[in-house]
């Protein structure tokens, strides 16, 4: 596991991306993890040890995400800037061509990336998102996003985020404890915080509709996954089901006891994705 970041162009100046490099440096089978909406790219760090003997794996913290600089202008967050930062990640990773495991947020990325002519995604993981996002989902979603509660230590953030991300269903203690510490970070009074801007919040400003991308995915050719916590309330069955008929004909796996999203941190989860990313094209 290597630590690095990329200097990205936005329309306000230069900002970095920071990204965590996992295998081989030279190996040119390349895989992008790109995490959701508040989450960071250690999300994958379970997934990305496991595929790390066969492929060099990516994880980057989206801007305003983890470790990578939060923006000055906060309406510049939003998909034409991550779409253009993660196109720089994939020239940086210098392979003609990469497979993409994106969860919520970086599966929408990963959509939107692989419905470009020419499109360099071989292959496209999209866990627990679709073609349409339900206004109810993102109405859950401003409840909390853009707040930066303040909790005495990690422990008190742990259990915070054991509550509010119950849905990603059962993970052991050492789990939850590696979700905590590398999605929150410290005030300089030693309290702990989450590890995003509260200026990513800018996207949930007005008033909140049904997000409808059915063309983006009909004009997917690749071979695609579609992950599914069966008790989801963002990436719903009849939406799920419909992404297996149109577009790129998806497989579609769902898991049982978890919701919005799969972790990919549970050995059945990562076994799914391997295999997907392994099989001959």
């Amino acid at each position: 596991m290597r630590p690095r970041y990329l200097s990205c162009l936005g329309p306000h100046g230069f900002h970095h991306v920071s990204y965590t490099e996992w295998g081989e440096p030279g190996e040119t089978n390349v895989v992008v993890c790109v995490h959701g909406l508040t989450r960071t790219g250690r999300d994958f760090d379970f997934l990305a040890q496991a595929l790390s003997q066969q492929h060099r794996i990516l994880c980057p913290d989206v801007v305003g995400r983890g470790r990578s600089d939060w923006l000055a202008n906060k309406e510049d967050y939003g998909y034409p800037l991550y779409l253009s930062d993660m196109t720089a990640l994939i020239a940086r990773s210098g392979a003609e061509q990469v497979d993409w495991v994106g969860t919520s947020m970086g599966g929408l990325i990963g959509m939107m990336l692989a419905a470009q002519p020419r499109s360099p995604i071989r292959r496209l993981v999209v866990n627990d998102v679709g073609p349409l996002v339900p206004r109810e989902s993102l109405e859950r979603l401003a409840q909390y996003v853009g707040k930066a509660p303040a909790f005495a230590d990690v422990d008190a953030f742990e259990r915070y985020l054991r509550q509010v991300a119950a849905p990603f269903g059962p993970l052991t203690d050492q789990q939850w404890r590696h979700l905590a510490l590398h999605s929150s970070r410290r005030y300089d009074d030693g309290t702990v915080t989450v590890a995003y801007d509260p200026g990513i919040a800018h996207a949930f400003a007005g008033e909140l509709k049904d997000v409808l991308l059915w063309p983006v995915w009909d004009a997917i050719s690749c071979p695609t996954l579609v992950l599914r916590g069966r008790q989801s309330d963002l990436l719903l069955s009849p939406t799920a089901q419909e992404m297996t008929r149109r577009g790129p004909r998806a497989r579609l796996v769902e898991f049982d006891g978890v919701g919005h999203a799969p972790m990919l941190m549970a050995d059945e989860q990562i076994t799914v994705v391997s295999e997907f990313l392994s099989a001959p094209d």
